[in-house]
């Protein structure tokens, strides 16, 4: 990894954690927002009208880093569908690499993937460290494009949609050709409102099932037996789940001392 790309992911991870720090000075968002309690719990009725709205603790009357309650409710949606969209990407991910893995070598050193016959969290340990921080890296600088709003959206506690990826073009044009993660052909560029309201709601139905589906995965791996369903199929894991960089996190991989 060369001086640059150290530089690059060094300051990437610093924006990162600089996006997530409260400002001092309150911006209280207003009313219009279009996340609103009602909102949400009208939202919520349209994704299970069984369950209706369910919020045990209140975090929905919370008022985080003294925003105010709009504020709040913007950044819970964009957290939950966040998270879906992440544990959706970790549960197919799960279930193919169980079963398969690319034939072609993946490292400079020509060595390929981590054999199928090992679970996930094994293929994961068995991965170069490098290839984790490029990994890490990669999200660090997704994470930083959601927060700045790609240059050229509203922040999504101050009246982006919830779950709105903001376009790569700016980067496109000025650093490198990519696609654009959100519909990158334009096939949903003609679709209605109300379609792209209940394709929402059924991402976040799909998103909130995947949750669980990952967690079962890794707790069937982790604790034997403590998923019913799973027994016979799980493959038992000795190492910590919650340690990515168990047993070989250093900075010697990026060579700075």
């Amino acid at each position: 990894m060369n001086h640059t790309m150290k530089s690059i992911f060094i300051l990437s991870a610093l924006a990162t954690t600089t996006s997530f720090t409260p400002l001092k000075q309150a911006h209280k968002c207003t009313t219009d927002l279009a996340a609103s309690e009602d909102e949400l719990a009208a939202f919520a009725t349209k994704c299970n009208p069984c369950i209706n709205f369910y919020d045990p603790i209140n975090l929905s009357k919370g008022d985080f880093w003294n925003q105010g309650s709009d504020y709040t409710i913007s950044w819970l949606r964009q957290s939950e569908i966040k998270h879906s969209r992440v544990a959706m990407a970790a549960f197919v991910g799960y279930c193919v690499q169980s079963n398969f893995v690319f034939p072609w070598p993946q490292h400079l050193d020509g060595t390929g993937a981590p054999s199928a016959d090992l679970n996930p969290e094994q293929q994961w340990d068995a991965i170069p460290e490098v290839a984790k921080w490029q990994i890490f890296g990669l999200i660090a600088l997704l994470e930083v494009w959601d927060e700045t709003g790609g240059g050229t959206l509203q922040h999504y506690t101050k009246g982006r949609k919830a779950g709105q990826f903001p376009s790569l073009q700016l980067f496109r044009e000025n650093v490198h050709f990519c696609l654009d993660l959100y519909d990158p052909f334009g096939f949903s560029k003609n679709r209605s409102e109300e379609d792209k309201a209940r394709g929402l709601a059924v991402e976040t139905n799909n998103g909130r099932l995947a949750m669980l589906g990952i967690f079962g995965f890794l707790a069937a791996d982790k604790v034997p037996g403590s998923v019913p369903g799973l027994v016979g199929i799980a493959t038992p894991y000795d190492g910590n789940i919650m340690i990515p960089f168990e047993g070989n996190f250093e900075l010697d991989a990026f060579h700075l001392m």
